[in-house]
């Protein structure tokens, strides 16, 4: 059915803009689930606009980053749609808390797909907006749909690389195949049971001796700062063996033939930025372009407006969406 409830009450994490118009729309992807989304568009229009899609990050919802990034950008005279991926949040799909590197590629190009129907925009002029892991999905998208004229990466995980590899590609093939075993593992053990084990989100309470991006990540999700009742990070995650789908799928491996242009944004502090840089070495062309935010972290770039080069993407947007 593309008829859902949605929440009409405002439930985002970040304050209602009395410059842009919103409302809550629906759309289906190319698998047949459809998928809910906030629409945000300037108060006032001239003739059609350019448009852009936004998600991320990995496990959050559109009421929190991606939602503070479409606002924000609706702000800067752009339609914008923030959307809850596949299995997530108020989208649809069965069961519950899945990600794949397939599908969550697809939910792009079939943001595209509405905002290309979109009376008030322009489907010569789309692009999108990804966040954290959905910077992976938002290059991977980019490579396959040239209809997306401009791609924004932000403070980017590449998840393939992370699920297969660990951070810093510090995982050895043996460690690599004693986790396919624990997962095949947990695999019969949910056909068995009937039910998927979720794999708990983001550790709560903080161990003492939690690295910094985890005390960043739990101060982001788990606080009233950026917690939300439909995000998987704030509160049970992904189920456990979502992660299989990643260890044999390298989401960027077209990323080189990318012809339209693409922003890759991370912090200078970030304990993630090596995904975007080395992403970005991949890129080819002189429409690709890098930006370090000097003393930002990675969660910085969820929510912090002072770190959020708001601006830069805006004229990234408008000069490659003309």
């Amino acid at each position: 059915m593309n008829t859902r409830t949605l929440t009409q009450t405002w439930d985002k994490t970040f304050p209602k803009s009395t410059k842009v118009n919103h409302r809550k729309v629906t759309f289906k992807n190319r698998f047949g689930i459809t998928l809910a989304a906030d629409l945000y568009e300037p108060r006032q229009t001239n003739g059609q606009l350019p448009a852009i899609a936004v998600s991320g990050p990995f496990g959050a919802v559109k009421e929190q980053a991606s939602g503070f990034y479409a606002q924000t950008l609706a702000e800067h005279g752009f339609i914008t749609m923030a959307f809850d991926p596949s299995f997530t949040g108020e989208s649809g799909g069965e069961p519950r808390y899945v990600a794949s590197p397939d599908l969550n590629t697809e939910d792009f190009s079939a943001a595209v797909d509405f905002l290309s129907m979109l009376p008030e925009a322009d489907e010569n002029r789309i692009g999108i907006l990804g966040i954290c892991g959905w910077g992976g999905f938002a290059i991977n998208a980019a490579a396959n749909d040239p209809r997306i004229k401009a791609t924004v990466a932000a403070t980017m995980y590449d998840i393939s690389r992370c699920r297969a590899n660990g951070y810093f590609d510090a995982m050895t093939a043996d460690e690599r195949y004693a986790l396919r075993e624990r997962l095949n593992a947990q695999r019969l053990e949910d056909y068995k049971n009937g039910r998927y084990t979720p794999d708990g989100g983001v550790v709560d309470p903080l161990p003492e001796d939690a690295p910094q991006f985890v005390k960043d990540y739990h101060a982001y999700y788990k606080t009233p700062r950026g917690y939300h009742e439909r995000s998987l990070n704030s509160n049970n995650g992904w189920n456990q063996t979502s992660s299989l789908a990643f260890l044999n799928a390298p989401i960027l491996a077209y990323s080189d033939e990318i012809r339209n242009a693409v922003l890759v944004i991370h912090g200078e502090k970030a304990h993630s930025r090596y995904f975007s840089e080395d992403a970005f070495k991949k890129l080819k062309g002189d429409n690709k372009e890098l930006l370090i935010i000097p003393g930002a972290s990675h969660v910085d770039l969820y929510d912090n407006p002072d770190a959020i080069p708001f601006d830069r993407m805006a004229a990234f947007f408008n000069k490659h969406l003309r």
